[in-house]
């Protein structure tokens, strides 16, 4: 069996005039936690959908540990799957919920099954029916890790937990990426993406805009910086090397590929309060792309 653990060719999806995915060409490899972002409605969901072979495509393919994606029963063999908004059997209770669906898998690790609900602190005696949203999704973050699957595919998996909660997550994802397996996380919350994975896909209007590590991205993203100044701000957007011109209170925060010195030297004819730069956020670079394409 080969390194990738998710690959598409050509993978696209219409719903009548509308393109959710278009012509997807990607490669996941094993062991890596892989962010997959864009905004409501660039594709990402569809695109799991896909992988999960819970949609046909309009054209392209697809394979899951080398299994095409059509072959439903054998592809899921290898997935975990937690959805954004998980529904449950209202009459069951947690604990009863978490037997079914490993008797439907099998192989389900029950040491490692007890030791989520102990993290995640989970309550499997209630039944799902009294279960707030965030304790549903612990329920399918169970469900989907507790088999310990080659390929975790996770569709804004955090919604509805609290930070604590957040953060142990992230520590199980790490755990899983450690152990070989893959983690797809689809998320919007760009800092827990920028925390835990190892490469990002951007997706805008279901095309791949660009895909790359974290330590690339930025490389490419330049440099933010955050001038507070006491008086009219000066106009930064024809300056070279400027990609991004934001107001802040009191002043404005620029983004700047190559040289900074243009936009220090239009600066320097204001009176500065303060002046600081750092490296881009993920969220610098992911808005950075999407004002490019406009």
């Amino acid at each position: 069996m080969g390194r990738v653990a998710i690959r598409t060719e050509g993978l696209t999806k219409r719903y009548g005039s509308v393109l959710a995915v278009d012509s997807l060409d990607l490669e996941v490899g094993r062991g890596e936690i892989f962010g997959f972002l864009g905004p409501n409605g660039a594709g990402k969901s569809t695109t799991i959908r896909l992988l999960l072979g819970l949609a046909r495509p309009t054209a392209g393919r697809a394979w899951i540990m080398d299994v095409p994606v059509g072959d439903v029963e054998r592809a899921h063999r290898h997935v975990g799957y937690v959805a954004g908004d998980v529904a449950v059997w209202p009459q069951l209770t947690g604990s009863e919920t978490l037997t079914y669906l490993g008797n439907l898998h099998g192989d389900v690790d029950v040491p490692f099954r007890d030791e989520l609900i102990e993290r995640l602190r989970f309550d499997p005696a209630m039944r799902a029916r009294s279960y707030s949203k965030g304790n549903r999704q612990k329920l399918a973050l169970i469900a989907a890790l507790m088999t310990r699957p080659d390929v975790l595919l996770l569709d804004e998996p955090t919604s509805g937990l609290d930070p604590l909660m957040e953060a142990e997550f992230q520590a199980l994802a790490t755990e899983a990426a450690a152990r070989g397996q893959t983690v797809f996380l689809s998320s919007h919350i760009l800092d827990e993406v920028q925390d835990v994975c190892h490469r990002v896909a951007i997706l805008r209007e279901g095309r791949l805009i660009e895909v790359a590590a974290l330590e690339e991205l930025r490389a490419l993203g330049g440099t933010v910086l955050e001038a507070i100044v006491d008086g009219p701000v000066p106009d930064l957007a024809g300056v070279p090397g400027v990609t991004g011109v934001e107001a802040v209170d009191g002043g404005v925060r620029v983004s700047v590929t190559g040289s900074p010195a243009p936009v220090l030297a239009r600066l320097s004819a204001c009176p500065l309060v303060r002046l600081r730069s750092h490296e881009p956020t993920l969220e610098d670079i992911f808005l950075s792309y999407y004002e490019a394409a406009k």
